[in-house]
């Protein structure tokens, strides 16, 4: 769905066609390494490596990333502070936004599902949706309110806004901000919140440091995703021995995730469905 949405011209400059393709390409080589290296499912949320070219490099101002230029997309080291994983990658960032704003919302509900295999419900029918201030002059912590104050939606929210927050420091292109608009003229991004196991956090570095501890979180969900998008069939309650094998079977090697795809691809769900 990168191409769902395109960034407006005006207020995105920056953005064009091959910083997007590298984008693409930047996830794609990733998860590849992940894959071919068998590395921890810890690297979805922080990792200790990037894959890179100097138009990323440029685009998500990271200096200390030892790119060579002219040499197309690298595997290079990152520090611990550094934007690494998936979750902080543009084509995340982009997909979970639209071209004018970004919503804690869909990156919440995302990261929930997807990353860390939360059960979300779709949203009461009579609740109102949220109009974009393109502007930056309210926070998006404020257009919430209302939602997070309804008893019907606060259970969800509990879920969705944690790691939708965190992200808040993200514009829609990927790019690193502090304000929703131009600083001193609109609303400061604040990336804090409280995770539902009540852990608090400042800003998206604490959030990684927070799930990059729980490993086995992350090896569930990806086994119940993976499960899904290969027989094309929900993980259902009777499974759920099944997955409980699956990441118990990786964890010598700290969830790899060719480890959890083999271990996927020989269960039972997996042979039966």
């Amino acid at each position: 769905e990168i191409s769902f949405t395109s960034p407006d011209p005006r207020r995105f400059r920056t953005f064009d066609p091959i910083l997007q393709d590298s984008m693409v390409q930047e996830t794609r080589s990733f998860v590849q390494e992940l894959i071919d290296e068998d590395l921890s499912v810890r690297n979805f949320v922080r990792s200790d490596f990037g894959m890179l070219n100097t138009r990323l490099v440029t685009h998500y101002v990271m200096g200390e990333a030892p790119v060579v230029p002219g040499m197309g997309l690298q595997k290079v080291p990152l520090g611990p502070q550094s934007r690494s994983g998936l979750i902080t990658q543009g084509s995340i960032l982009k997909v979970t936004a639209d071209g004018s704003i970004t919503s804690p919302v869909l990156r919440g509900v995302w990261i929930g599902e997807r990353i860390l295999g939360l059960h979300i419900p779709p949203p009461p029918p009579n609740v109102g949706s949220i109009e974009p201030d393109i502007r930056g002059a309210t926070s998006i912590r404020d257009q919430l309110d209302k939602h997070r104050s309804d008893t019907s939606c606060a259970s969800c929210h509990i879920k969705i806004d944690p790691p939708g927050f965190a992200l808040e420091s993200f514009d829609p292109t990927g790019q690193w901000r502090s304000h929703y608009g131009v600083v001193n003229k609109s609303a400061k991004v604040d990336p804090s919140g409280v995770t539902p196991e009540g852990r608090k956090f400042n800003n998206i570095n604490d959030w990684k440091r927070i799930y990059h501890a729980r490993p086995e979180l992350l090896a569930e969900a990806f086994a119940r995703q993976f499960l899904t998008y290969a027989t094309g069939s929900p993980v259902r309650f009777s499974d759920r021995e099944a997955v409980e094998k699956i990441v118990s079977d990786a964890k010598k090697s700290d969830y790899g995730v060719r480890t959890l795809i083999h271990a996927a691809v020989t269960s039972e769900p997996f042979l039966i469905k």
